[in-house]
């Protein structure tokens, strides 16, 4: 059985670390996983939490940003759902590879393809009232005499 955990965070800045502390936290303790993929997770998280906020902060809404973790048996799923008007992910548009210069010429734009190379699946739910985005990182359970739920 998934175990869950749900989290509903001001949305701001602030708050990102405390998302950050609870997901490496739950990584590093529940699943079996390097030190680098833990980082990796960090990395994704908090871009994908930025982008929450700066949703929320672009439609002037004080509602909160909801983070689930799902732990599966193969799987950890982290959830960062917003209240924003969405966006397709389709119509971003192409930046330069990370090892051209010309990347430097870009100052944003760059959080969702950095969390497509950090996480093993992402995916995007976006409309009018808001935006879930699901990363997906394949590793198993921590072998843990007596693993206690959330």
């Amino acid at each position: 059985m998934d175990q869950v955990l749900e989290l509903e965070i001001p949305a701001r800045a602030e708050f990102v670390a405390l998302v950050r502390l609870v997901v490496s936290s739950v990584a590093s303790t529940r699943r079996v996983l390097a030190d680098e993929r833990i980082d990796d997770i960090k990395l994704a998280v908090s871009e994908a939490c930025t982008n929450a906020i700066e949703a929320h902060d672009a439609v002037d809404r004080e509602e909160h940003v909801v983070v689930r973790l799902i732990e599966g048996d193969d799987r950890l799923e982290i959830s960062i759902d917003d209240r924003g008007t969405g966006f397709d992910p389709e119509t971003l548009p192409e930046h330069p590879p990370v090892t051209d210069p010309e990347r430097l010429n870009f100052e944003r734009g760059l959080g969702i393809p950095l969390i497509r190379t950090l996480v093993d699946e992402v995916e995007f739910d976006s409309n009018d009232t808001g935006t879930s985005v699901k990363l997906t990182i394949f590793c198993g359970r921590a072998k843990v005499d007596e693993l206690t739920d959330f």
